[in-house]
């Protein structure tokens, strides 16, 4: 759920799958559009010399993809052992039932609605499947639910919808909120200075090299439009409808949508910390 603006640092090329580290490769699903880039990016991880994989974000409901996924990871001698969701929306978490059937795998997730057959996942849990070591990641602020996953062994964070390859996230609004936003991504913030993340495997678009530099653009993105809308409602418009009409004149209409989800954030946010 993207608003089409570019990303500093060096995006690799194309966003059309394939190996991007020592122990994530991608699997791209069909399901382009304005708000999902290229498709939704499911994620196989497993360790080099293991038999087992960690399959993340199946994608939505659709049977070739969810075939491919499981066909990729067979043909680099892997098995699917589980299943991870970085959050429940649909184009992330809509095949996760049938992948899970395909695969005879559990589901972990951190909302208990989208958990099949095993634990959750919460903050600080260590996935070790395979030997593989995956960090989970507490980053809501894009929806309640939302999860990133910190790959030490590859300097990389699998970040969902909370950072994406290009463009910028929206703030799903109720259930996002926007002080959760902005401390999820200090908290990652502070993975790429602490844990030397360089690398950015995002749930959509192409993986990204300068993850330090990803997140300080998103954090100046966020900044500059809080400052933009406070300012629209000084000049009075008054509707979450005519602050989008002032603030994301330059964005295709057909985001306004999805823009307007964000400035309830944001409002909501200036209201709480009396700023409007």
């Amino acid at each position: 759920m993207t608003y089409p603006t570019d990303l500093p640092g060096r995006p690799r090329p194309g966003a059309a799958g394939g190996p991007a580290t020592a122990r994530a490769t991608c699997v791209l699903a069909p399901n382009p559009s304005a708000m999902t880039l290229e498709g939704t990016n499911t994620w196989i991880l497993a360790e080099p010399d293991s038999d087992l994989a960690v399959v993340v974000d199946p994608g939505p409901l659709d049977e070739s993809h969810l075939r491919e996924v499981i066909a990729t990871a067979e043909a680099a001698g892997k098995r699917v052992a589980l299943t991870l969701l970085t959050h429940g929306h649909a184009d992330h978490s809509g095949g996760a039932a049938r992948f899970a059937e395909l695969t005879g795998t559990h589901v972990r997730a951190l909302d208990p609605a989208l958990r099949l057959g095993g634990e959750g996942l919460g903050v600080g849990d260590v996935i070790t499947t395979g030997g593989l070591e995956l960090h989970v990641i507490s980053t809501p602020g894009h929806t309640a639910d939302s999860l990133c996953f910190h790959l030490p062994a590859d300097g990389a964070v699998l970040s969902g919808d909370t950072v994406l390859g290009r463009g910028t996230t929206i703030v799903a609004h109720p259930d996002g909120r926007l002080g959760d936003y902005l401390d999820s991504l200090r908290r990652l913030r502070a993975l790429t200075v602490e844990e030397d993340v360089e690398v950015v495997l995002p749930g959509h678009g192409p993986v990204l090299d300068d993850a330090r530099g990803a997140v300080e653009f998103y954090l100046a993105h966020r900044a500059k439009r809080l400052a933009q809308v406070e300012t629209a409602v000084e000049n009075g418009h008054r509707t979450a409808g005519e602050v989008v009409a002032a603030v994301y004149a330059d964005v295709d209409r057909a985001l306004w949508p999805a823009a307007e989800l964000s400035v309830r954030a944001q409002l909501d946010y200036l209201e709480e910390h009396g700023l409007i």
